[in-house]
């Protein structure tokens, strides 16, 4: 074995010497096995020790492990040593910006470990400063709305040039509505890197910082879309450590990623603008543009040709579709389309493709006139519509590509039309895995790749996050599950009162609404968890007729409840959450802010998507049981995840109560149970 491929003594030292700096800079710490195991697991993994070639790591760590710093004490000083870019790809807003804000500035000053580092964003969440001024040069230009938003735009100005703002969305000194975000945010078009006023951009500014950074940090959508792109941001897999935290997601959001959808109905409007704008500018465009222009109206005439057969069969296919007036959805089954559109597939993903090159091209000669003084307020109105319109050319060509792939048995998508109260139709395409992609993309170029959660195995296996992500056949994909050091028996129960009824009878609701007052503890911090918005209304009002104040998902922002609700509990006073699915995860109300948390039912899905439908659809068609291969999996994660909003940090306590009786009389109940971490049990039944 080369010595590349081993963890050498140097770097050994390296992180136990790092590690020893960090431990004495934190305070009250002591001594975690599990992170220790951790680091080491992850150290050999990403040094080749298991494996010269295939270094990749499936791990799950337990809350309060102490995840994010061994990450970065195992993968760091190794990707330094080998002059390899570290990726670290999260899914929520919330982690990364713990990362950015927190535990990497921590872990650069007190590891001594000398890197920059660097938080990737889409180009849309930065702002184009050079369309932003000319929104304020030319304000006789502006429309009444835009007038009214004038004093925002000019606050924002003021703002960049004293560097209080960094020019980004997430940085706002202000709320912008989403329509004047959208009015001055960068786009290919506008911001142009090759036009000098841009260079300075905040978008290419924090592009060109990338090049000097060590560690990137970077959400698992924009990996995606750079590894999909050719690596157009990051440098290639093969010079990148990827460390892919949150990686329970990484399915949902590629699935997410790779699917598409565009308008059926009525497309002329779009195309028949497109033709208006190439005639307008054969009059503004110098000659050596012409050429251009007469072939982007081919290709519009010829794409409009293409589209109409389909757009004239929607009448006929409607009527079969839609058969109820209240049906906003129809999924085809099988992915099995009309045999029209399987025939025009193909020419239209083409032709979309070769109209959105030309567009390209006349979109730049337009950003070189617009360079000419007096030109630019115009120009820009020009760049904003042709950005409009390649929208809509991408839109077409990504569903059109999709419906040209051929299905077999199973079919491997999922195909759907919606139905809007307009009566128009938008198309929809989405893969039902994404485990070759990743493969052909990620885990098979990578030089080496983390992939951590803290529910990562279900119903206590790795089997079903592999089968997701594509590693059934990774010789050297290293398994590690590392428990949380939480005194869960000490700490916390789990209660499972009698109840009456199953969640999925009528009578369920009102049971709830009879028993729930007996567990809500006062002076205390609750969290209830409902399965379903309507239910957690319905009871929500019915308590409140009981007397009890509720802070209630939707009644106002997030940030509002969640800022009420430790204001109470700072003052001891009854503080009562509602909240559905998104409250179950990434929420963090650690010490008193949550003692008692309440689930009133389990989890399941509801498969009325066609996403879901489409893929039991796929399991039952190769003889699978869809309830035990994808319901039981995913809901037992739920639970897991849920059940983890209680013990956030060591000292903390408190109880779990779950009002669903199938934990008890279901055969799979059991198995959900052993699932959840070893809190008490006191089951009534």
């Amino acid at each position: 074995m080369s010595t590349e491929q081993m963890l050498s003594e140097s770097l050994k030292q390296q992180i136990r010497d790092a590690q020893q700096k960090l431990k004495s800079a934190l305070p009250n710490y002591h001594n975690r096995p599990g992170q220790n195991k951790l680091i080491a697991e992850m150290a050999n993994i990403v040094a080749g020790q298991y494996h010269r070639h295939d270094r990749i790591g499936l791990i799950e760590a337990g809350t309060g492990t102490g995840k994010s710093l061994a990450y970065l004490l195992a993968t760091l000083p190794i990707a330094l040593a080998r002059k390899k870019k570290l990726v670290i790809a999260t899914a929520t807003v919330a982690l990364q910006e713990q990362l950015v804000n927190k535990d990497i500035p921590f872990f650069r000053q007190h590891s001594e470990i000398a890197f920059e580092y660097n938080l990737v964003k889409g180009r849309a969440r930065y702002a184009c400063i050079e369309r932003l001024k000319q929104q304020l040069i030319q304000p006789d230009l502006l429309t009444r709305s835009e007038r009214n938003n004038f004093s925002i735009l000019e606050t924002l100005y003021q703002a960049w040039q004293q560097r209080s703002w960094l020019g980004d969305k997430d940085t706002l000194p202000l709320a912008v509505d989403d329509a004047v975000w959208h009015s001055i945010c960068a786009d290919p078009y506008h911001c142009s890197k090759n036009d000098k006023r841009h260079q300075h951009c905040p978008f290419h500014l924090a592009r060109a910082e990338i090049n000097d950074a060590q560690l990137l940090v970077v959400n698992h959508s924009l990996l995606l879309a750079d590894l999909a792109a050719g690596n157009a941001i990051m440098p290639p897999p093969e010079d990148c450590i990827y460390v892919i935290d949150e990686a329970h997601h990484l399915p949902a959001c590629g699935r997410d990623y790779f699917a598409a959808f565009a308008q059926l109905s009525q497309p002329s409007i779009w195309l028949d603008k497109l033709g208006q704008l190439s005639n307008q500018l054969i009059q503004s465009l110098p000659e050596t543009s012409l050429k251009d222009l007469l072939k982007l109206d081919d290709y519009r005439n010829e794409l409009l040709g293409l589209l109409k057969p389909v757009v004239k069969s929607l009448s006929d296919w409607q009527s079969r579709w839609f058969t109820e007036t209240s049906q906003t959805e129809y999924r085809f089954e099988h992915a099995a389309l009309p045999a029209l559109w399987q025939t025009q597939a193909e020419p239209i993903a083409s032709c979309a493709l070769k109209t959105l090159a030309v567009l390209d091209k006349v979109s730049s000669a337009v950003g070189e006139v617009a360079l000419t003084p007096g030109k630019q307020k115009s120009q820009s109105k020009l760049l904003q519509e042709l950005s409009q319109l390649a929208q809509q050319l991408e839109q077409q060509h990504a569903l059109w590509q999709l419906y040209a792939q051929p299905q077999a048995e199973p079919a491997y998508q999922a195909r759907w039309v919606v139905r809007d109260e307009q009566q128009q139709l938008t198309a929809h395409a989405c893969p039902l895995s994404v485990a070759h992609t990743l493969e052909q993309l990620l885990f098979s170029q990578a030089y080496a790749g983390i992939l951590c959660s803290a529910t990562l195995t279900v119903l206590n296996s790795f089997d079903h996050i592999k089968y997701e992500l594509g590693l059934n056949d990774h010789p050297g994909l290293q398994m590690v599950r590392v428990d949380s050091p939480f005194a869960y028996q000490q700490n916390g129960v789990i209660v499972l009162p009698k109840m009456q009824y199953e969640p999925t009878a009528s009578a369920y609701t009102d049971e709830l609404i009879s028993i729930l007052p007996d567990y809500l503890t006062k002076d205390q911090g609750t969290l209830v968890l409902f399965a379903s918005y309507w239910q957690m209304q319905q009871v929500a009002e019915a308590l409140r007729t009981k007397g009890f104040s509720l802070l209630v998902q939707g009644k106002a922002s997030r940030q509002s409840l969640l800022s009420l609700h430790h204001e109470n509990c700072l003052h001891d006073k009854t503080s009562i959450l509602f909240g559905t699915q998104s409250f179950s995860e990434g929420l963090d109300l650690p010490g008193k802010l949550l003692t008692n948390l309440i689930i009133t039912k389990l989890p399941f899905a509801v498969p009325t998507s066609p996403l879901e439908a489409a893929m039991s659809e796929a399991v039952t068609r190769k003889g699978g049981n869809p309830f035990v291969q994808l319901a039981i999996p995913a809901t037992a994660r739920k639970l897991v995840q849920a059940c983890g909003r209680l013990l956030r940090q060591e000292q903390d306590q408190g109880r779990i109560v779950i009002l669903d009786r199938r934990l008890v009389t279901k055969s799979y109940g059991k198995a959900m149970l052993d699932t959840l971490p070893p809190f008490r049990r006191q089951i009534e039944y």
